[in-house]
């Protein structure tokens, strides 16, 4: 009988635009791995990004990292949840609106999900400028589940040309 896989590689996305928002994906990410349940296995830089789809807001401060975990899918949700909730989020009064943190789910392996909680690979991370760069970062030849491209080439063919990405200058 084969040996039950317990760790799983997933990339996760952090994102703030409220209050110090570096701090706030920093703190994001320090919480990801206060249990013995996650660790860090890489992290892009920070990125200033524009703000997508809700325009009328402040920009971002952009990071993705690469954990490993024993968590399935959904109890890791419920963790990103819980850690958005303890740094202050409360429920969108706009979709795509300001956030102290946010924290979604970009890859989990190389695992297909659609639930009514959860869908991976995150259904509009090819689209995102400021979800495609910090993955290059760690690694640019992840290739998408569900398109089978790398996420350098989604990113080198992204034709929306208002999603700025500018490195944040004094990188912690």
């Amino acid at each position: 009988m084969a040996a039950v896989k317990t760790d799983h590689a997933v990339f996760i996305s952090v994102g703030s635009n409220l209050g110090d928002k570096l701090d706030n994906c920093l703190r994001g990410i320090a919480a990801l791995t206060e249990s013995d349940e996650s660790s860090i296995l890489g992290a892009s830089r920070f990125f200033r990004t524009s703000p997508v789809d809700y325009a009328d807001q402040d920009w971002f401060v952009n990071a993705a990292v690469k954990i490993r975990t024993t968590m399935a899918p959904l109890l890791l949700l419920d963790k990103l949840v819980s850690i958005q909730q303890q740094m202050g989020r409360k429920a969108d009064a706009v979709r795509f609106g300001p956030r102290v943190l946010d924290l979604d789910i970009l890859l989990y392996d190389d695992w297909i999900i659609r639930t009514p909680r959860l869908t991976i690979p995150h259904p509009r991370m090819h689209k995102r400028a400021f979800v495609l760069q910090p993955i290059c970062d760690i690694n640019p030849s992840i290739i998408h589940p569900v398109l089978g491209q790398t996420v350098a080439d989604l990113l080198s063919h992204l034709d929306d040309e208002d999603q700025r990405v500018i490195p944040l200058e004094n990188q912690p």
